[in-house]
């Protein structure tokens, strides 16, 4: 890495990982690719070098691997500014609710692995004194509701884990941001009947997340008309919530 800023994007290949590291690369930071299937970043990390002038790294980063991430973490070559996790599964509901491996894995991938992760580099800036973690949750995760409730309970988990830590980090200079993007255009909503008004696209995630870092946003909602609706759905008394068919 160079004197710039770097970043890494955990879920590089993702279409709101893509376009994070995009923003993040277009304001002049480093960036550092990680996912799964390395060869699926490099055509990714190809298009950023040259667009962009900045140095690309790319690494292998699976979240549900947990045994892998202190040799993640200490495999760097340095640490960076910034770490995003956009990790995460939104699976089938319907598959969850008899499936324990599937619900298994959705719980994982959006709650355990990216808490574990994020709080492992969060130990590494603390000590150094500075840094800025990531995690994008769910508007699914404000409150549990019958069509997604395993994945909202993971997301809300996650929001969770981000409240707290961001309530310890703050004192040693750390920065944590939990970014809530509601309807996001995309491969992992492809299908879904998503609401016009309330659906943004994946470029609009990616720059609301650099912009949170950059001037050390806690909580964002991406769109903003979610963090009303989220209002409204979160006071509704229970008996009435029930019988509500979302």
């Amino acid at each position: 890495m160079t004197s710039r800023k770097s970043a890494i994007v955990l879920g590089g290949s993702s279409d709101i990982g893509r376009a994070t590291a995009r923003a993040f690369a277009k304001a002049g930071y480093d960036v550092v690719l990680a996912g799964r299937d390395i060869a699926a970043l490099e055509p990714d990390a190809a298009d950023l070098r040259a667009r962009y002038n900045v140095e690309v790294g790319l690494r292998k980063f699976d979240v549900l691997d947990t045994a892998s991430f202190e040799g993640f973490v200490g495999g760097l070559p340095a640490l960076p500014d910034a770490v995003i996790s956009i990790v995460g599964l939104l699976g089938v509901q319907q598959n969850a609710e008899s499936d324990l491996a599937h619900a298994t894995t959705i719980m994982r991938s959006n709650y355990e692995g990216p808490s574990l992760i994020l709080g492992l580099f969060a130990e590494k800036f603390l000590a150094r004194g500075h840094g800025a973690l990531v995690g994008v949750s769910s508007v699914a995760g404000d409150r549990g509701r019958a069509s997604n409730y395993v994945y909202g309970s993971a997301k809300a988990g996650f929001s969770a884990f981000l409240s707290g830590l961001r309530a310890r980090a703050s004192r040693g200079g750390v920065h944590v941001v939990t970014v809530k993007p509601g309807f996001v255009r995309t491969k992992m909503t492809e299908g879904m009947k998503l609401i016009g008004p309330l659906t943004v696209e994946a470029p609009v995630v990616g720059d609301a997340i650099l912009q949170a870092v950059e001037k050390k946003t806690d909580v964002v909602y991406v769109s903003g008309k979610w963090r009303l609706v989220m209002l409204v759905i979160k006071t509704l008394p229970e008996a009435m919530f029930k019988k509500l068919k979302f």
